[in-house]
């Protein structure tokens, strides 16, 4: 059609709806768009569930969830997504496998009485103990049909077999009573005995699952933690690791790179924000899971990973990439943005060990450039240590109570508070959206609650809650527990609320890798609306 009709068309069409009455005009019920939106998005996730791309999936049903907490067709669809995605990943991890290979049944079953001990006395709620093993019934039941699981415990047993395996632990389960720590595990003793009579599949997988499945089975947060994943939990806390210096993300069948460490390996390289990995080690990513594609990046210090980087402009290269150890800054991009107003600016990209003293000396740079007001931007900061959002937010507020901690347990139950030695009055602005979580909020909250500054940008992302991390005595795992919920100084809670902004600004939707040019194109309007409620502050003075 050519675009002189298309415009009389469209201008005809706008006055035959200003004509007619508001009574007669056709409306989409909120509730029939909403069912169209949710429709939409199962769509979208069962197109990557038919290629097994797990975490793209779960990435979908989080990003609604968000929109429709209380849909329980997503909420369904996203935990049989989070089972899969799990126990791929399990698989995938040569800590694991080792673990499986490495520690016989009695082990294995003491593991899971281990775990179950972690949960009953860490964990925020109550544990259910008959809803822990209809958790672990229920992966088990899943890893049954995984290619990768049967191949290697029951490789040869026939589709039948499989499912009349299935019918008869459901009921087997089902009929027996688990009111205690113990009858839990002497049930999925005799669960892997049983499996393993019928399936030939080891009683020491059978167990695993059950652990795994215990803890996925709590809440979103708490998590099993494999060795090597415990101690890259660790490695985050301490804010150094043995990699690129890239962080990643999924994106069209490539790793899109959305941030590189100054200085690390990959920064020498010459990759940049927005760049694309689309093949590592001859191995096209378009072919892998995410998984599967970052944990061939992954490896030794001093071993190389040999990459194919694709620009913004769709230029590729090939590059050999030596793995380093990396420090990882939690405090970037410190500047001053408005020399007039002498309006400073930073990036807190997480909450770790070395955030308070990073923070001090960026303060400090500031301050001798003339610093008379204070951007801090944690979008996309997902959190850390609550300890270091606590010291972070301690800077800025002279007394009262930071953030409150509630638990099952007393011991949980804790008031931080500000000391008002080493307070810095500068004014403050604080930048948020919805990926700022955690300890992000707990920042966000104190300095909303306490009036010690403007909030500017989005809703944050609603994570009200404080993990602990235990280590197990077998195999060098762990567990990621939830053991208290937060609330901000006015005793708001954060969980599934989050902090809501002063100001809110609504950023235009681009392509992630268009987003992170943001700043550089001019078109970062939550920066814009911070500068200007900055210069505010610096006038009224």
């Amino acid at each position: 059609m050519p675009k002189l009709t298309q415009r009389w068309l469209l201008l005809a069409l706008l006055l035959v709806g200003l004509a007619v009455p508001a009574a007669a005009q056709i409306r989409i019920p909120a509730a029939a768009q909403q069912r169209s939106e949710i429709r939409e998005v199962l769509h979208r996730a069962e197109q990557f569930e038919t290629q097994r791309r797990w975490g793209e999936a779960l990435s979908v049903y989080e990003d609604a969830l968000r929109d429709f907490p209380h849909d329980s067709t997503l909420g369904n669809r996203h935990n049989l997504a989070k089972i899969h995605y799990d126990l791929a990943r399990r698989y995938n991890d040569s800590s694991f496998l080792r673990a499986l290979s490495t520690i016989d049944q009695n082990e294995a079953l003491n593991l899971y009485s281990e775990v179950l001990s972690k949960i009953e006395t860490h964990h925020v709620a109550t544990p259910q103990w008959k809803s822990l093993v209809a958790r672990g019934t229920q992966d088990l039941q899943i890893a049954l049909y995984d290619e990768t699981f049967k191949q290697q415990h029951m490789p040869g047993k026939s589709p039948e077999e499989v499912s009349a395996f299935n019918d008869s632990i459901t009921r087997f389960i089902e009929q027996r009573e688990v009111r205690s720590r113990q009858q839990a595990v002497d049930l999925v003793r005799a669960t892997a005995r049983y499996a393993q009579e019928r399936l030939g599949i080891p009683a020491t997988a059978v167990a695993l699952e059950f652990s795994c499945a215990a803890i996925g089975a709590l809440d979103s947060y708490s998590a099993y933690l494999t060795s090597d994943q415990l101690n890259d939990v660790y490695s985050q806390i301490e804010g150094n690791f043995v990699g690129l210096g890239i962080e990643l993300k999924a994106d069209a069948g490539a790793l899109l790179i959305v941030n590189v460490i100054t200085g690390s390996p990959a920064d020498r390289a010459g990759i940049r924000s927005g760049d694309r990995i689309t093949e590592v080690d001859g191995q096209a990513t378009a072919e892998l899971t995410t998984d599967q594609a970052a944990d061939l990046l992954q490896g030794p210090e001093g071993s190389v990973a040999r990459i194919l980087v694709v620009n913004r402009e769709n230029q590729g290269r090939r590059l050999s990439v030596r793995r380093e150890h990396v420090e990882v800054p939690s405090v970037d991009d410190v500047k001053i943005v408005d020399p007039d107003f002498g309006i400073g600016y930073m990036k807190l990209t997480c909450f770790q060990k070395t955030t308070s003293r990073d923070l001090d000396a960026a303060l400090w740079k500031l301050h001798r450039q003339g610093m008379r007001s204070l951007i801090i931007d944690l979008r996309g900061n997902p959190g850390g240590l609550l300890t270091a959002s606590v010291e972070v937010a301690d800077k800025f507020i002279a007394e009262g109570t930071i953030v409150s901690t509630r638990g099952r347990s007393p011991l949980e139950d804790y008031n931080y508070t500000a000391h008002k030695a080493g307070t810095w009055r500068v004014p403050l602005v604080v930048l948020i959206d919805g990926d700022s979580a955690s300890a992000s909020e707990i920042f966000a909250g104190a300095i909303r609650d306490h009036r010690r500054g403007n909030i500017v940008g989005q809703r944050s992302y609603g994570k009200g809650s404080v993990q602990g991390i235990f280590p197990l005595a077998i195999a060098g795992s762990g567990v990621r527990l939830t053991t208290a919920k937060f609330y901000s100084p006015n005793g708001q809670p954060i969980s599934h609320v989050g902090v809501q902004p002063d100001i809110v600004v609504h950023q235009v939707a681009r392509k992630s890798s268009e987003s992170l040019a943001l700043a550089d194109d001019g078109a970062d309007s939550e920066l814009s609306a911070a500068i200007q409620a900055a210069r505010r502050q610096t006038a009224q003075r």
